[in-house]
Order: C-alpha cells, then sequence, then structure tokens
C-alpha cells in the first residue's frame, strides 16, 4: 500500500466511510450532474434587465463602458479610449475570430500586434466568454485564440463585449461554457477560466488602495448593443 493510499484510508475512516460504500459512484455522480447552486435574486435578471444591472455593477468596481451600436463601430471606440488616456495607438489583440472580423482597417492608425502578451505592452484588446450581471464580472477562457497573458500583464484590459452575452449568474455562465464544448465534440473545459471584475485593487498595505496591483489598472468594457 502506498503513502497515498494511507491518506486516503485515514480520511475514509475520519468520515465513516469505505471504499465499499460506494462513495466513489455517489462523487462521479454528483460532478456528472451539475446540480445549480442557489441563485440570489440579483442574479435571475435576462435580457433588458440583466444589461442594465451589468452595467450599473461593472461601473460601480470601477470598469469603464462605452456602448456602440455595432461592431463596425468598435475601433473608433478603442482608437477614442486610446486618445482619451493618452496612449499611444497601438494594441496586442487576442487572436480570436470574434474580433478578426471587426473592420479595424478602418482606423489605418491604430498598430495591432496579434498573440499573447509582451512585458512591455501597454494595452491589451480581448473578447470574453460571458459576462454575469449579478456582479458586473467578466468570465474569460483561455485557448489558442485567448491568450490568458492578455487579461493580466498590461496596464489597460479593453473587452469587446456583446449585449447577447451577458447572463444573469455564475450559474448560467457555467452551463454556457458546459454547452460550447459539447457543441464543439468536447467535454474538456479550458485550462484558465478568468472571472475578471473591474480593475486589478488591493487594500492591503496600510488599507490605502492601490490600482493595477496584480493585473490592468484600468478595465474598459466597449459594449456591443445587439440584444435587439
Amino acid at each position: 500500500m502506498s503513502a497515498r493510499d494511507d491518506i486516503l484510508d485515514g480520511v475514509r475512516w475520519s468520515l465513516g466511510r469505505s471504499d465499499g460504500d460506494g462513495a466513489a459512484e455517489r462523487v462521479r455522480q454528483r460532478i456528472g450532474e451539475h446540480r445549480r447552486n442557489p441563485i440570489p435574486t440579483r442574479g435571475q435578471d435576462n435580457g433588458a434587465a440583466a444589461l442594465k444591472r451589468f452595467i450599473a455593477e461593472a461601473e460601480m468596481v470601477s470598469a469603464t463602458i462605452a456602448p456602440v451600436a455595432a461592431e463596425a463601430d468598435v475601433p473608433g471606440a478603442v482608437v477614442a479610449y486610446l486618445a482619451s488616456h493618452n496612449l499611444p495607438a497601438r494594441v496586442a489583440m487576442a487572436p480570436d475570430p470574434s474580433l478578426a472580423r471587426i473592420p479595424w482597417s478602418d482606423r489605418p492608425t491604430l498598430e495591432i500586434r496579434r498573440g499573447a502578451a509582451h512585458p512591455d505592452d501597454q494595452v491589451s484588446v480581448t473578447p470574453v466568454f460571458a459576462a454575469i450581471a449579478e456582479t458586473g464580472t467578466l468570465m474569460l477562457i483561455s485557448g489558442p485564440g485567448t491568450p490568458t497573458t492578455l487579461n493580466l500583464l498590461p496596464d489597460d484590459h479593453i473587452v469587446v463585449l456583446r449585449a447577447s452575452q451577458i447572463v444573469g449568474s455564475y450559474e448560467d455562465a457555467w452551463d454556457q461554457l458546459r454547452r460550447a464544448r459539447e457543441r464543439d465534440g468536447t467535454l474538456d473545459m479550458p485550462r484558465t477560466v478568468n472571472f475578471i471584475t473591474g480593475p486589478s485593487r488591493t487594500g492591503d498595505i496600510e488599507q490605502k488602495l492601490v490600482m493595477g496591483a496584480h493585473g490592468p489598472r484600468r478595465l474598459h468594457i466597449v459594449l456591443i448593443e445587439d440584444h435587439g
């Protein structure tokens, strides 16, 4: 018997369980069921109500939001944000198909490098998998087209969000991710799922609020109003 077996036997003994009581099968069954946890009232919105709550919650945690009518308006909103903060017209962008179809060439002065973030990148532009109205949170997943470094390294993080991607609760977002994996023909989850609620901050040192402590100091959301 290995040391691992000894440890697990000790845990089972302390819980009053044994290998033969079907505990392992019950655990596998529970994991497979994906039971939803209780959802607070604030997470039960949908449609226009979810959109309104998301905007209010995101702004409450210091994210900024620029609503636009269509994909074609996204490049202009990005350039306007860069100019408003006196930033160079240069961004590191996720090589994701949802961003590739946006007409970036309409803004020829905007310099775009697609790929993972470099240490000297000041601004990143990424898509988002879902947005959670309950807390104004963005859900971003890792993959070939969405390097996680873009969410963490640059000082300014610009997220392109469609209103149709906003869901009420965290449980809704997880359900949506599972359905997406099933449609893709795989049940494998992404290596990383980032939940981002506003820009990075800390009050650990003398309870003084410092922005950008563990990630971007500014979070800007370009919101495409495609909810109908």
